[in-house]
């Protein structure tokens, strides 16, 4: 298994930031490259949670595997859609109250196979998912300091 993290500073309090991920399939409004997600289930939070995520030409599903709000505010979601070489793929957000702000890391996490170019394959993907993840990470940051959609 191969993961690779990005962490960025939010100065908000943690609850507003927590607020902009649990709306999970509200993605497309603050990740610059999802240009359109939707609930796939009933279930709006909580584990089995799904979402359908539009990036260009490409179509994810994301199924929440872990959610846990106060105190720990964590959220991790498996990834499916991507190249099937890559073997399993997962984000994991998680937050941590810093001061009056929020600090939010975001960690790609690949299991590629037991083979060395199956590993090798693993960390070029998981560099890669992480340069999205910072992304995903600015756009969270502008949405949450400029909207007036996230509760005060």
């Amino acid at each position: 298994m191969t993961e690779a993290a990005r962490e960025r500073h939010i100065p908000r309090p943690i609850d507003q930031v927590w607020a902009a991920l649990g709306d999970f399939d509200a993605i497309a409004r603050w990740a610059p490259d999802v240009d359109h997600s939707c609930l796939m289930t009933d279930q709006q939070t909580g584990v089995g949670t799904a979402r359908r995520v539009q990036v260009g030409r490409m179509t994810l599903v994301e199924r929440v595997t872990a959610w846990e709000g106060e105190p720990t505010y964590s959220l991790t979601y498996d990834i499916d859609g991507l190249p099937p070489a890559l073997g399993r793929v997962a984000n994991r957000w998680s937050l941590a109250q810093v001061g009056s702000g929020t600090t939010a890391t975001l960690t790609a996490r690949v299991e590629g196979g037991p083979r060395p170019p199956q590993q090798v394959v693993a960390r070029i993907a998981a560099a890669r998912l992480a340069k999205a993840n910072e992304s995903m990470l600015a756009g969270l940051d502008r949405f949450i300091t400029t909207s007036t959609e996230v509760p005060a």
